[in-house]
């Protein structure tokens, strides 16, 4: 005599098997990964990469820099940047005529003062800039090469200088 399953057995094993799969990965979902805040470090990368950037764009953050708004190109509205940001209490600084390092102030948008204001154009260039956040001080080149960490403005005002003396002398930076 052959023993074998039931209709009913087999039934109830489906039954157990399905529910283990439903509870195991239902909680498992196939999204997009969310894209990093901004921060300094990867202000142009994340630009660049954002759904809203079309080849030109302006970045424009106020409120202490916990609000940012990005434009497509110069006629457009400032449309806001949804991701998260992490720029809170930057201060940003440029070179004058005479190379000293001067603070940047932009004005107001929307009745708030205006921390950042950064474009980035077609050829893959930006605003050249040296940001400072807290005790961290980032230069932004403008063309080639990642954002760099310094410990002072006075050590990125140096590598600027230092940059902008390679780019003019005869092509020695290419």
């Amino acid at each position: 005599m052959v023993k074998g399953f039931t209709l009913i057995e087999l039934l109830i094993v489906i039954i157990i098997i399905s529910l283990v799969y439903y509870l195991g990965f239902s909680g498992m979902e196939n999204t997009k990964s969310k894209p990093k805040a901004l921060t300094p470090v990867n202000l142009k990368s994340s630009i660049v990469k954002s759904e809203l950037f079309s080849g030109e764009a302006t970045l424009l953050c106020i409120d202490n820099c916990k609000t940012c708004y990005l434009r497509k190109d110069i006629s457009s509205p400032f449309e806001a940047y949804e991701n998260t940001i992490d720029l809170k209490g930057l201060q940003v600084y440029t070179l004058d005529s005479r190379d000293s390092l001067q603070r940047v102030e932009y004005g107001r948008y929307q009745d708030e003062k205006v921390c950042l204001s950064m474009h980035f154009y077609p050829n893959g260039s930006s605003s050249q800039v040296i940001l400072k956040q807290k005790d961290k001080v980032y230069f932004l080149p403008a063309y080639f090469g990642e954002p760099a960490r310094f410990d002072s403005l006075e050590d990125a005002k140096a590598y600027w200088l230092q940059n902008t003396q390679a780019v003019a002398n005869s092509g020695d930076f290419y």
